[in-house]
């Protein structure tokens, strides 16, 4: 399915961003963009819950953001949420509200997630060039490096420090003295040296910021004299010179200056003077595009069938070996069985992250086989898979717990009608395929009523296998102790659908 209107929604820490663009020929163009100050992470209170007047301020601006998409087809509308939904403890609580106001679901991403997304929106906002980027973006609540060459990122890290964030911590009522803001440099500094072997000058040869505070101190330096376009190392001197001098970015007198930028831009300067410094940049390229963008052309990858998530699903049966031809049999027999009792909008919207459980489902053996339907799932839970969002991938992560075993065990990962039908499906064709050879499955129909599932499977083929006949009289009492019936039916072969 391919949409002449796409949009995005960009939650960041910061600033909420909502772009709607018209494709044409592959190509976006802007319709519309609106991005309204909320501050997300400055609501973070000490136990990492978000405030009251955060949630408040964030949930008015989706309401807005929700008017505006009045017409644009949901599934043609992406929403993601960055650092601070990671790590607000009541994240969960504040997105369901989030998402009745807004419309459309939202996604929390990874921070290695983020980065892809980011490269991606900011690779294709500049022109081709040659050797490999350095994309630098400073959000309000974390910041984010990826190189790449050409489309493809090589190298992504995210730190845990934004112009928000930093700000709070070392400008509180945006006092800002030389210590100060040499010791919020210094802090900066000491998170960088995790990535600064990978990072620095000579792994890469163009640097590039990205979105706020890189367009915010781009455009200050070149109101202020510094011709060009972009952000130089003597720039920044600069700018700090004048911003102590100041003591309140408030009182900074220059022009280019934004008020709604103000409050956060020692947090921001500070973090781009330790990054210059740290990585050996002389000067950096920017760019008003990013994460937004990203996520615009990821969607319009998938709508082409170009969906970087079974590319990463491929990358992760080759990287754990797991048998390709084991899990064609099993995905086959799944997605079947899930056309059969799902009703179509369902199959539609899930049909393909049960594919992707079945492709995975025993990447766990590559640690051991006793478990490795845990060993599975931990691996999924934890692991950076490009194109996922969070959500996503506790979905696959919890099909691939709930494959084999007790339900009991899972019952908190599963959730809704769908969602058990999906497990369902999943351990019946693990279960019918356990010879692992290539001779038909049987002839199947499976139903969802009230109260559970009924399988009807032909009688012959049921008395010619005597071990499946106990393992499905096992799973049967699986159900049962989760509360829910799966009726075993023998019919003749006639009176069932071929596949």
């Amino acid at each position: 399915m391919s949409h002449s209107i796409v949009a995005a929604v960009d939650l960041g820490s910061n600033s909420f961003r909502l772009q709607v663009s018209r494709v044409i020929q592959g190509q976006l163009y802007t319709l519309d963009s609106i991005k309204e100050t909320v501050r997300l992470a400055a609501g973070l209170l000490p136990d990492k819950t978000l405030s009251a007047p955060a949630q408040r301020r964030a949930l008015e601006c989706l309401e807005r953001f929700g008017e505006r998409l009045r017409g644009v087809p949901p599934e043609a509308v992406r929403a993601v949420g960055t650092n601070t939904l990671r790590v607000a403890r009541n994240a969960a609580q504040f997105l369901k509200q989030a998402e009745a106001v807004l419309g459309v679901p939202i996604e929390v991403v990874a921070g290695h997630e983020e980065a892809r997304l980011i490269f991606n929106g900011v690779v294709h906002s500049l022109p081709r060039a040659s050797g490999r980027r350095l994309v630098v973006d400073i959000g309000g609540g974390s910041t984010e490096f990826i190189i790449g060459r050409g489309f493809k990122p090589e190298l992504m890290e995210s730190l845990y420090m934004g112009c928000v964030s930093h700000t709070s911590r070392f400008f509180p009522q945006g006092r800002v003295t030389a210590k100060s803001f040499r010791a919020a440099e210094l802090a900066a500094a000491t998170e960088l040296q995790v990535l600064t072997r990978k990072f620095r000058a000579g792994h890469w040869d163009h640097a590039v910021g990205s979105s706020g505070t890189a367009r915010a101190l781009s455009e200050l330096l070149e109101q202020n004299g510094f011709a060009g376009q972009g952000i130089t190392a003597a720039g920044l001197d600069f700018l700090r010179t004048h911003l102590i001098a100041a003591g309140d970015p408030r009182r900074l007198d220059l022009p280019g200056l934004r008020p709604e930028r103000a409050p956060v831009l020692p947090g921001g300067m500070a973090i781009m003077c330790s990054v210059f410094h740290e990585l050996g940049i002389r000067d950096m390229q920017t760019t008003d595009s990013g994460l937004r963008e990203g996520v615009l052309y990821e969607m319009l990858g998938r709508f082409e069938h170009k969906d970087i998530r079974a590319a990463t699903v491929r990358a992760f049966v080759q990287r754990y070996e797991a048998d390709p031809r084991q899990a064609r049999r099993v995905e086959a027999l799944c997605l079947a069985l899930f056309r059969q009792a799902a009703p179509p909008d369902s199959y539609r919207q899930y049909a393909d992250y049960l594919a992707w459980a079945a492709a995975l489902h025993e990447i766990g053996m590559s640690i051991a086989h006793g478990g490795y339907h845990k060993h599975s799932a931990y691996i999924i839970d934890n692991a950076d898979m490009p194109g996922f969002s969070k959500p996503e991938q506790a979905m696959v992560g919890g099909l691939l717990q709930a494959h084999r075993g007790r339900l009991t065990k899972v019952a908190d990962r599963v959730t809704g009608r769908e969602g058990w039908l999906m497990v369902l499906c999943l351990r019946l064709a693990v279960l019918i395929h356990r010879d692992r050879s290539d001779i038909a499955a049987p002839r199947l129909r499976l139903t969802m009523h009230r109260h559970g599932f009924a399988l009807d499977i032909g009688t012959a083929w049921l008395s010619r296998n005597a071990l499946t006949q106990a393992n499905l009289e096992t799973e049967q009492r699986h159900w049962q102790a989760l509360g829910l019936t799966l009726q075993v039916r023998g019919v003749k072969s006639g009176e069932l659908p071929r596949r």
